[in-house]
């Protein structure tokens, strides 16, 4: 029997397409209304499961439309090469031949998931697969021989919990609920019962009782919990899963509507971590914030709907968590953990989930929040040329963006400016309206990478100031082959020892590594500017030392190294640079206005080189002149080699690309070394080599007692101390950094203590203050020609104080 499009979704079109466009809640009234009834809940479970599926495969659509055609015909490619490479024989013992066992959580995770590509292939008009009884019924005998082969109540968890608890529930519930017209009742019933074996509620993790879920986690488990109830007509299975949401069985401790102050979850200042030290916006954070849109989203207008006030925490989280990490649609690499090692998850795949969940969540979001939402995405989604969102979306996410693309009365906002010191992750951000810099660094709080199960094995120094410079005009640089054919040991901005490393996480479960360093952090001073430093200290078994520090200005980024010690035998080197060309990229490289050439393997070392630039990337200025070395280069690796993952493995197809690497050599054996270099991104070469002659950011200190710059263009004065004492006139009790910016009788100041080290400090400044205009409650001003500010950072954990002062 072939079954249309209406038959399989029983609800009108007209309120399907509502549901993505016009908010869920408003959908429901909507229907209502059309209906003659009067307002009020859904309590019908039928209806909220036709929500569901709309929700898994974005409803009505125009087919004549050239990115819904393009979308149906990517999901047909998937959905067909899966057909027919489906084990339908009645003596099978996999599903699929490359998922055998089937046994292994690994393969019947991956092979629900396949199963649910099928489903909603057979759901959606346009596919060749669209409404088959040949099809519908291989996908009944599929899911009966998955569950009394590999899945099934009886079973032990053995392996990656993940795929018992949330991969294969998760996957198992979309498929019923678009098969549930076709669905036997005893299948059904069994498929519920595997759920409430490995999934039975969303508050804890099943294989540990003791262990409550946090984060996307908790997330993922809610909307399981949500579809299983509402698939077995269970409604304290879908309150509970609501609950779930604010945690009411631990009274909101681990609630996904609170800011957290420790371990997983959003942070009042933007961060988020997962895994209780992994900075996560970009994979987890996306996975809790999509979760949290579709649950909302479902259960709107329902008995069930989520009414916890302080759900707002969500709201603030687009603006606060993704909006800075976010550029041009592509998700920044920094705060994507092990994910950047997936080939098939790669920045802007991550941004347009990220993208899209924002997009779901303002359909019922208020319109305070909203309103300044879609101008944010709608520039993204017109910016982003390179791999653009209708290229990546599936078609409940195209539907999203498609409506606010076509709404004449939102306008692209452009890109977003300024400075964010996410000191709860150890992140920092600094954006200008044609680039961005990101510092990954690491502490005894935030780890430097994460690994395992198979992913992210060559993530060494992924956390040790790895400074990431994404361009308006080249958002393919982290997404096109960087992370299988960069070198790992040479990451820009970092300070490594060479010695070589073994493959991380290649056993099961996740493993990271926290350094034992407290200095991870900084300062930011009027949302524009910042100042970051960190301690490096080497990984076990190196003796390698550092003290790090970057100066996050308006055109300029200065980076400076002080104390660099190793006595491993093994070079010591700072990477300026190390820029993917792409397959064929020949930019010009220029050092001190001299042409190098641009054939792969030229290596090159300069005396005092004062100033470097590579065509279309920007500047580079050594203010004191140094031996620079340069190297271009064809490096060929595979995905495979990085990640070995269950379900996220890499090809082993080879992937070359061309590099052009910019470092300095601290030789096998420094002792107190030290570096200083500016990053002009964007900049011509005849700008660069003009920086360099005039200097307008001057470096004033650059030791193991503090590290200083000064930009005479904005009168902004930037230390980090590593210790009491005194640079560029400034004076501090003990370790802090500090801005200070002096403007027409006014003096802003900004001060941190990133290592969380004490209780309080005292900032002496060297020009006369009269009066505080205003400062944070932890500032108190001392006047006079010689003034003094106390700041009480204790217990601040890193974060910014500020005082506006009167001369």
């Amino acid at each position: 029997m072939h079954l249309s499009r209406r038959t399989l979704l029983a609800a009108s079109g007209a309120t399907a397409s509502v549901v993505l466009t016009a908010g869920p809640a408003r959908a429901a009234r909507a229907a209502t209304a059309e209906a003659g009834a009067e307002e009020g809940p859904i309590n019908d479970f039928d209806a909220l499961l036709e929500r569901a599926a709309t929700l898994l495969t974005g409803g009505a659509f125009d087919a004549s439309d050239p990115d819904f055609a393009a979308g149906v015909a990517a999901l047909d490619a998937t959905a067909g090469a899966l057909w027919d490479a489906l084990d339908r024989s009645a003596g099978r013992t996999a599903l699929w031949s490359d998922l055998s066992p089937l046994t292994d959580p690994g393969n019947f995770g991956q092979s629900y998931t396949r199963l649910r590509t099928l489903a909603v292939a057979w759901s959606t008009p346009g596919t060749s697969l669209s409404g088959s009884a040949e099809t519908a019924d291989a996908l009944l005998g599929a899911l009966r021989f998955a569950y009394d082969t590999a899945y099934h109540p009886s079973a032990r968890e053995t392996g990656n919990w993940w795929f018992w608890e949330i991969g294969a529930p998760r996957a198992l519930m979309d498929c019923c609920v678009l098969l549930r017209t076709h669905l036997p009742a005893a299948d059904l019933t069994d498929y519920l019962a595997v759920v409430d074996r490995f999934c039975p509620d969303a508050d804890r993790r099943t294989n540990s009782p003791t262990l409550p879920e946090t984060g996307a986690n908790r997330t993922d488990k809610a909307v399981i919990v949500a579809l299983r109830g509402l698939l077995g007509k269970d409604a304290d299975k879908v309150a509970s899963a609501r609950d779930a949401l604010s945690d009411v069985r631990d009274s909101g401790r681990n609630s996904l509507f609170r800011y957290t102050t420790s371990g997983d979850g959003f942070y009042e200042d933007g961060s988020f971590v997962q895994h209780t030290e992994v900075a996560y916006t970009g994979s987890y954070g996306t996975v809790l914030l999509g979760g949290a849109a579709w649950l909302l989203s479902l259960l709107a207008g329902s008995a069930w709907a989520v009414t916890d006030p302080k759900v707002s925490v969500m709201y603030e989280a687009v603006e606060r968590s993704f909006v800075p990490v976010i550029f041009d649609g592509l998700m920044m690499d920094a705060v994507r953990g092990r994910a950047v090692s997936r080939e098939r998850a790669g920045d802007h795949r991550d941004g347009a989930a990220a993208v899209a969940a924002i997009l779901l969540l303002a359909t019922g979001a208020p319109a305070e929040w909203s309103d300044r939402w879609r101008p944010l995405v709608k520039g993204w989604l017109t910016r982003n040329r390179t791999t653009p969102f209708t290229a990546l979306a599936t078609l409940p996410q195209l539907a999203l963006a498609k409506a606010v693309l076509a709404d004449s009365g939102t306008r692209p906002a452009p890109r977003i400016t300024g400075s964010f010191v996410f000191a709860d992750m150890d992140r920092v951000v600094h954006r200008r309206p044609g680039w961005a810099c990101t510092l990954s660094l690491s502490s005894k709080r935030i780890s430097a990478y994460e690994a395992g199960n198979g992913e992210n094995l060559h993530g060494w120094y992924t956390g040790d100031g790895m400074t990431y410079l994404y361009d308006g005009d080249d958002l393919g640089q982290y997404n096109d082959g960087f992370w299988p054919t960069v070198d790992p040991y040479r990451l820009p901005g970092t300070t490594v020892d060479t010695r070589p490393r073994v493959d991380l996480g290649t056993g099961a479960g996740t493993s990271t590594y926290r350094p034992p360093n407290a200095v991870a952090g900084g300062a930011t001073l009027d949302g524009r500017y910042a100042a970051a430093a960190m301690e490096l200290i080497g990984a076990p078994g190196s003796s390698l030392r550092a003290l790090k520090a970057w100066f996050l200005l308006d055109n300029t980024v200065v980076a400076l190294g002080a104390g660099i010690t190793s006595d491993g035998g093994h070079p010591v080197e700072t990477v300026i640079e190390n820029r993917n060309l792409g397959a064929d990229g020949r930019n010009r490289l220029l050092v001190d206005g001299v042409p190098h050439s641009a054939a792969p393997g030229h290596n090159s070392a300069s005396g005092q080189a004062r100033w470097a630039h590579i065509e279309g990337v920007g500047g580079y200025v050594l203010p004191d002149g140094a031996a620079l070395r340069t190297l271009r280069e064809e490096r060929t690796g595979t995905w495979r080699a990085i990640d070995t993952g269950a379900d996220t493995g890499g090809s082993t197809d080879p992937v070359t690309r061309r590099y052009l690497t910019l470092w300095l050599d601290h030789g096998p054996a420094p002792t107190d070394a030290g570096y200083a270099y500016a990053l002009l991104p964007g900049a011509s070469a005849a700008a660069t080599a003009a920086w360099s002659a005039s200097r307008p950011v001057r470096v004033l200190a650059n030791n193991t007692t503090a590290q200083a710059v000064e930009d005479r263009r904005t009168g902004l004065t930037a230390v980090h101390f590593w210790a009491a004492g005194t640079a560029a006139g400034i004076t501090a009790s003990g370790p802090a950094t500090v801005l200070v910016r002096r403007r027409g009788g006014r003096v802003s100041v900004a001060v941190a203590d990133p290592g969380r080290t004490g209780t309080s400090v005292t900032i002496g400044l060297p020009f006369a203050v009269r009066e505080t205009a205003e400062a944070d409650a932890t500032v108190e001003l001392t006047p006079g020609r010689m003034p003094l500010l106390t700041v009480a950072v204790g217990g601040s954990r890193g974060h910014t104080h500020r005082a506006e002062l009167v001369q």
